[in-house]
């Protein structure tokens, strides 16, 4: 192995008995001609290309960050156990050194579940990745962790789940929230109170090619992972930013997409969206393996591609340019920013109306966050959903500094049902979880 190769493993679920319908883009071909690609490119005849089977992970792995209504599982099926086991046996390859990096070709995906969940959103019913980090900080400690997601929909659960997590930086690079699903992701969305500035949004205009992609990667990501400095980067690997997916407005290549994660470098990949299941993720995956691996990838062209019909308009390179610096002038300032959203606030609150499209179910959520220097603060959340189900959720966040435990500890013994269907108590600290 030379010195740029690198041991990259490879975990496969596609997921047969589990699909949206039986002609929905999210069913089981997705990965089915993805694995074909592999095995017809012989990536496994690597040595330093290994395949691992995904482990299964439990509900106590689901219920370290979710708020499942009325449990986990009323709301997840074994193949949700499954992809979010494999993403945790990329994590624990990487993290038990037995590779350098490692790719979670897996599904269901899970980038829209928030914390608190009544049904699925967006294809997605728990959030794997999440999963996926709350396991390695429960069995390998704390650390600081970055999600680089680069699915064309913003990484809304994703995000939602760390808004008050100061040692999780998420970056969601994806196409403008007001041409698309789900509607979110504008830069000021920037984090809790607690953890400005480790939300980072970069929402790009329809059409974007690998040049503005690769533009807010070298000048808005990779400084800002820089400074951030995590222990662990993690990319959650949507593909449907590719030129041929049928339900987004992007021009991104197989080599773009490549050249992205050679250069981003990332520890674990974990497949989200990409729906266009011939036309491009047998190439994109290819070429991103083969960059993981640190292997030539420049021979990867999808049968179709012309870069020049491809080629983004020098407007949208202008105002790629302009939201870059924007959201680089929000990072600068980010330290100062909490007083004025704060003021002499004790507690700030949050409201929210959720839709779970895919269900059909909609939510009215009011979250309460105590303002906090020393760890990402007491939560609180106060949910209905119109299935008639309303309940009362009281989070200990990791690393918890002592008032924000003893308050919460407090809240939740005085609590009483009353009007509450379910009251919950999860503590990420000390891997506590109550219902009553």
């Amino acid at each position: 192995m030379n010195k740029t190769q690198r041991k990259t493993g490879l975990i496969f679920f596609p997921a047969f008995d589990w699909a949206i319908s039986p002609t929905h883009p999210e069913r089981e071909e997705r990965l089915l001609y993805t694995q074909d690609q592999v095995f017809e490119e012989g990536l496994l005849d690597f040595e330093n290309i290994i395949e691992y089977k995904p482990g299964l992970a439990t509900v106590e792995d689901i219920n370290r960050i979710h708020i499942c209504v009325p449990q986990a599982s009323k709301v997840i099926t074994e193949s949700h156990l499954i992809s979010a086991g494999g993403a945790i046996t990329a994590a624990e390859k990487v993290l038990t050194k037995e590779v350098d990096n490692a790719f979670a070709l897996v599904r269901p995906p899970g980038h829209h579940a928030m914390k608190v969940v009544h049904g699925a959103r967006g294809f997605c019913n728990v959030n794997i990745e999440a999963i996926m980090v709350e396991h390695i900080r429960k069995h390998y400690g704390p650390k600081r962790i970055a999600i680089v997601d680069t699915d064309c929909h913003h990484g809304d659960g994703t995000q939602e789940i760390y808004w008050h997590d100061p040692n999780t930086l998420c970056i969601s690079i994806h196409q403008d929230g007001r041409t698309l699903y789900p509607g979110t992701g504008s830069i000021d969305e920037f984090g809790g109170p607690n953890a400005l500035g480790t939300t980072i949004n970069v929402p790009l205009p329809p059409r974007t090619s690998d040049e503005g992609f690769l533009h807010v990667l070298e000048t808005v990501i990779m400084p800002i992972l820089a400074e951030f400095k995590p222990d662990i980067v993690i990319n959650s690997a949507g593909q449907d930013n590719h030129y041929t997916d049928p339900i987004t407005n992007m021009r991104f290549s197989a080599q773009g997409y490549a050249r992205l994660n050679e250069r981003l470098a990332p520890d674990i990949a974990v497949l989200e969206g990409g729906y266009s299941i011939e036309k491009a993720l047998p190439y994109v995956n290819v070429g991103i393996i083969l960059a993981m691996a640190g292997l030539d990838y420049s021979a990867v062209r999808e049968p179709d591609y012309n870069a020049e019909a491809l080629r983004q308009s020098e407007q949208i390179t202008q105002y790629i340019e302009r939201t870059s610096s924007e959201v680089m002038m929000l990072w600068k300032k980010r330290r100062d920013m909490k007083k004025t959203i704060v003021g002499t606030n004790k507690y700030i609150k949050r409201k929210k109306q959720i839709y779970y499209d895919t269900d059909g179910i909609s939510e009215q959520q009011e979250e309460t966050v105590r303002v906090c220097d020393d760890c990402g603060g007491l939560v609180m959340i106060d949910s209905f959903a119109d299935t008639g189900t309303r309940i009362h959720a009281v989070i200990i966040p990791g690393q918890s500094c002592p008032v924000c435990r003893e308050e919460g500890e407090a809240f939740f013994d005085r609590m009483e049902k009353g009007k509450y269907r379910h009251l919950y108590f999860q503590d990420r600290d000390r891997d506590i979880f109550i219902t009553k």
